[in-house]
């Protein structure tokens, strides 16, 4: 079983890569991050807004904080995703700042967490095969990094096919850059 240190240090790299994404994202014209590009999620931005929807979705189910990791509309209305591919925010300013906000929330809680913590059962509904599922913390986390981390890089294919190089995007650099820069 993986030690709990692993989880703030991806919480860590999830939030620099999603700064280095929207910060490059940002560049693009709104009808640019919106084009069909034939990716799963259609676009770079339904890309975005589905690795947050999903985040939120699996920090619902690993705290039960739904107050905490609702999706709010600008009226702090709560928006009720309809599906994977919901849009939550059509404008990229909001979603910029719910993606940071949201990962502020992910690292404060990952860092919360010990050993014994990562055993015990989580227990949801998984809406893909509509089934209640039990599964030890631990495979529920991995997977969450993992999907961001899956997600991400077709953000970055969509990118370099736009002629935008996204750098370095290795779990390893960011790890040693932030020794580095301890040092």
């Amino acid at each position: 079983m993986a030690a709990p240190q692993l989880y703030p240090a991806f919480a860590r790299y999830n939030s620099w890569m999603n700064k280095k994404l929207y910060a490059l994202c940002a560049g693009l014209p709104d009808e640019e991050r919106k084009r069909d590009r034939k990716a799963f999620f259609a676009s770079l931005h339904g890309t975005l807004n589905h690795i947050l929807l999903a985040d939120r979705v699996w920090m619902l189910r690993f705290t039960g904080d739904r107050e905490r990791f609702a999706s709010r509309d600008r009226d702090d209305k709560p928006i009720h995703p309809r599906g994977l591919d919901h849009v939550l925010y059509d404008d990229f300013d909001l979603l910029r700042s719910e993606r940071v906000r949201t990962d502020a929330q992910i690292l404060g809680w990952v860092c919360g967490l010990d050993e014994p913590q990562l055993d015990v059962p989580l227990v949801y509904h998984t809406i893909v095969t509509d089934e209640d599922w039990e599964v030890p913390l631990w495979w529920g986390l991995s997977h969450f990094f993992n999907h961001q981390t899956h997600h991400r890089g077709q953000v970055t294919t969509l990118l370099s096919q736009l002629g935008i190089d996204p750098g370095l995007t290795d779990l390893v650099v960011f790890l040693h850059d932030e020794e580095e820069r301890k040092a």
